[in-house]
């Protein structure tokens, strides 16, 4: 029997499912780069460069191990742009009588799956990704006799399970979250430090001119590209991330610095999501790095949270809630994203820095786009879809199993509560305590209402009377509701009016 395994451009690891038993002689490993994929949503140019950079370089070194390759480049002449396309002429190509595919991140492909057994008319086998620390069946075990799906409750049952930052059955150092230690404001005087970049070598610049020539329409920069393309480099990143940054990335890892891109934070995400990396040994490397006395508990634990905790748990909730999680519309956010979002042209400075960044390098942390892009979008009331596809399409690492329930759910709370207990909505003191934006922007970040106030400041007012019928009766929301009790009718009429004028005067992005 010859065995055709496809292999997909986010399952770049030697040890992917859809390898195992895998025969030299008679198996063809099956990759292709399909136009369908790089245009569902515009991707960011960087975000294509290393998807097919990375894919280019792992078919290479799957070759120099002896797996016969068939690899199909986006500008093949035959290319059909698609999956079945690609799979249905590699099958003829070879004779295959059986399909062996990983299961992917994203729903729609793995509908797409499903109807290949009966399309192809030979047997199709979709095994399960077993990169990741909790299989999908566990998550669900986990959450099918809880009333409400709390993050925090499964990353204590993770960490029970793994034995990790554990004395005994009690957390190491007596608590579970050291998230309270996690938010200083950085010093005017803290040098950060230089940042590991790769040089693009030849595959990676044939890549790019690829990208130029053929999506030069979509949003972003690729001059500075430098993402690791390979387990080597991807390694190399983990390794200066651990000795380098982790000592300080617990304490800074909510600042936000002008003209500062990377601060402390890993920037393996994207690594972690293509495969060049595996969730199990960066956690590893990163909890040697702590017993070794090169890295304090509360940062190890912070950013322990963020990989065995946040990336699991929302892979989880994904797959347990999809196909109809992303429909829901709690808050009724109707309003288009605005042009700002692609352009930065905008006179928040803190919105500006963010989508700047974002347009640069594909990249911004995890407080930018929840508490900058994220909480503007929440508080303006932008259209969930519209916001879901933009973070998709901007951010090198976003794939749907993890942008989806971090937008829906965490930012935006348009799933009314399924991830998060409240709404992530801050006014500009936040932004303001978290970093140096405001400083030199044109806006107050002391000002509620009136001329020269902060958006965040009113349109954070705005949201609480807009949203009261939905939220008052919310736990969470108490102290900010008691606070909104203390404005009179005419505060909050200003704030209104002011509200209801900056929101029109957005404008929407125009369609291409």
């Amino acid at each position: 029997m010859k065995t055709l395994r496809f292999i997909l451009g986010d399952q770049l690891s030697r040890s992917i499912s859809s390898l195992e038993g895998c025969d030299l002689d008679r198996d063809i490993i099956l990759m292709a780069e399909v136009s369908g994929e790089a245009t569902y949503v515009r991707h960011h140019k960087q975000k294509l460069a290393l998807v097919l950079s990375a894919m280019r370089h792992f078919a290479e070194e799957l070759e120099s191990e002896g797996f016969c390759l068939d690899y199909v480049r986006l500008d093949h002449e035959d290319n059909t742009g698609s999956f079945s396309g690609e799979l249905q002429r590699a099958v003829s190509r070879h004779g295959a009588d059986r399909i062996v595919i990983t299961e992917p991140g994203e729903w729609r492909i793995l509908e797409l799956m499903r109807s290949w057994e009966k399309d192809l008319g030979i047997p199709v086998e979709i095994m399960q990704d077993n990169r990741f620390l909790a299989s999908r069946t566990e998550f669900e075990e986990w959450a099918s006799d809880r009333k409400s799906l709390r993050m925090e409750y499964f990353y204590r049952e993770m960490r029970r399970k793994t034995g990790w930052l554990m004395d005994g059955d009690k957390p190491l150092g007596g608590r579970w979250n050291y998230d309270a230690e996690n938010r200083k404001s950085l010093p005017r005087d803290l040098v950060l430090p230089e940042r590991r970049r790769f040089e693009p070598d030849r595959i990676t610049l044939e890549v790019m001119d690829l990208v130029t020539d053929g999506f030069d329409g979509h949003f972003g920069e690729l001059e500075s590209f430098g993402w690791p393309v390979t387990r080597k480099e991807a390694l190399d990143a983990l390794a200066h991330f651990t000795e380098v940054c982790l000592p300080g990335f617990g304490d800074y890892q909510d600042a936000m610095r002008n003209g500062a891109d990377f601060l402390f934070h890993s920037l393996i995400s994207p690594c972690l999501n293509l495969g060049l990396l595996e969730a199990l040994e960066v956690c590893e490397a990163v909890l040697s790095a702590h017993d070794e006395g090169q890295a304090p508990l509360a940062a190890t634990e912070g950013f322990l949270r963020q990989v065995l905790g946040w990336r699991e748990f929302v892979r989880g909730l994904y797959w347990m809630h999809m196909p109809d999680y992303g429909d829901s519309n709690f808050l009724e956010a109707d309003r288009p994203l605005p042009e700002f979002y692609w352009t930065a042209e905008t006179p928040m400075n803190c919105l500006a820095q963010t989508v700047d960044a974002t347009r640069r390098n594909a990249y911004a942390h995890h407080i930018q786009r929840l508490m900058i892009t994220g909480n503007f979008a929440l508080l303006a009331g932008i259209n969930p879809a519209e916001v879901e596809e933009w973070y998709l399409a901007v951010y090198a690492d976003a794939y749907e199993w993890v942008e989806l329930p971090n937008t829906h759910g965490m930012a935006l709370f348009a799933d009314g509560g399924l991830m998060a207990s409240k709404p992530y909505a801050a006014s500009g003191a936040y932004i303001n305590r978290m970093s140096d934006y405001c400083k030199g922007c044109e806006f107050d970040p002391k000002k509620r209402s009136g001329e020269g106030a902060c958006p965040f400041n009113f349109l954070y007012w705005y949201f609480l009377i807009c949203n009261e019928g939905r939220l008052r009766s919310n736990p969470r929301m108490g102290l900010s509701y008691r606070n909104l009790d203390r404005l009179d009718d005419d505060q909050k009429g200003r704030i209104t009016r002011q509200a209801d004028a900056f929101l029109e005067s957005l404008a929407r992005r125009p369609k291409n």
